[in-house]
């Protein structure tokens, strides 16, 4: 039997945010922080609280927000923006990309809310193709933390990291299973949190969990899967990734994603142009979500352990 990572308590990443964000702005004093009327929303109270001087409440008006961001970068600040993902990406892509990447300004974008688990907001604010967009910026560091205590990390990291980042985290509480201080995670590489010898499954954010949960149920069936943790979809680490597609050819991918740009395009792109190799994909497939309860939607969208227990299957039966 193989270890298995253990629920410490349901905690929200966008509260990880906010922990995370605390302890950034308290190891450097150039940190400050913008709104876009969701300081509650973003869990950007305490900051403010702490650091009056240092938070800026922009209001509904996230165009501005990006362009007073870059302003502060100008500066010589470090500014987080914190926002909903459809409006941390689709809303002000144009700014992002002119007045962020094309500038190279240092530029944190917060995005909480992203994916199906928004749940009840419906399919205006379950942004699903963020990582897609943020990922074709030249410059853009991507990251999807998988629970509150990767968030808090990612967070700290995100503010360490020199250029423009993407931090792509939710609103439901989650299983928070990662170390509190864990020195594996390192912004530009992947984290193995199971070995395993039949094949291996690449998750990314809330699915690292769901992941986890089908690797212990096809143990059960005598099949070891490994579990690989991909936080950072830019820089993707292709030297981490080819090995793992060396290793076997059951090679199953799970996203809170747009089936198209998102993490399974990216490991298909790296199997193509390294290790040909065949991939499935377990994502959301070309449509839009509804409102509906977060295990509803992910019931009834495909995204559940069942759902990646049956990707590996069938991967192994066509290969068998």
């Amino acid at each position: 039997m193989r270890f298995r990572y253990t629920d410490t308590g349901k905690k929200d990443t966008r509260s990880g945010f906010g922990v995370g964000l605390v302890e950034a702005a308290e190891r450097n004093e150039k940190i400050v922080a913008l709104s876009a009327d969701l300081m509650s929303s973003l869990k950007m109270d305490a900051f403010a609280k702490k650091f009056p001087e240092r938070f800026f409440q922009c209001g509904v008006a996230e165009a501005n927000m990006i362009g007073v961001a870059a302003g502060l970068a100008t500066g010589g600040f470090i500014p987080f923006v914190g926002t909903f993902a459809n409006f941390a990406t689709g809303r002000v892509y144009d700014q992002i990309r002119q007045s962020v990447c094309y500038s190279g300004k240092n530029v944190k974008i917060a995005a909480s809310h992203a994916g199906l688990t928004l749940g009840e907001d419906g399919a205006t604010h379950q942004m699903l193709e963020d990582i897609g967009l943020m990922r074709g910026l030249p410059g853009m560091t991507v990251l999807s933390p998988c629970d509150y205590n990767q968030t808090r990390l990612a967070t700290r990291a995100a503010a360490e990291w020199e250029g423009p980042v993407y931090l792509r985290f939710g609103r439901p509480a989650v299983p928070n299973f990662t170390p509190e201080e864990d020195p594996s995670f390192q912004v530009g590489k992947i984290q193995v949190l199971l070995e395993g010898t039949d094949g291996v499954i690449f998750a990314t954010g809330h699915m690292v969990w769901h992941a986890l949960q089908s690797a212990y149920a096809l143990e059960e069936k005598g099949v070891s899967i490994a579990v690989v943790n991909v936080h950072t979809l830019k820089p993707i680490d292709v030297e981490g990734i080819t090995e793992w597609l060396e290793r076997t050819s059951v090679i199953v991918t799970a996203e809170e994603h747009q089936l198209y740009n998102g993490l399974g395009d990216i490991i298909s792109y790296i199997a193509t142009r390294h290790c040909p190799r065949y991939v499935e994909r377990v994502a959301v497939q070309d449509t839009f979500g509804e409102s509906g309860k977060p295990e509803e939607l992910l019931e009834k969208y495909g995204l559940t352990p069942r759902h990646i227990t049956a990707a590996v299957e069938r991967v192994l039966s066509r290969r068998r």
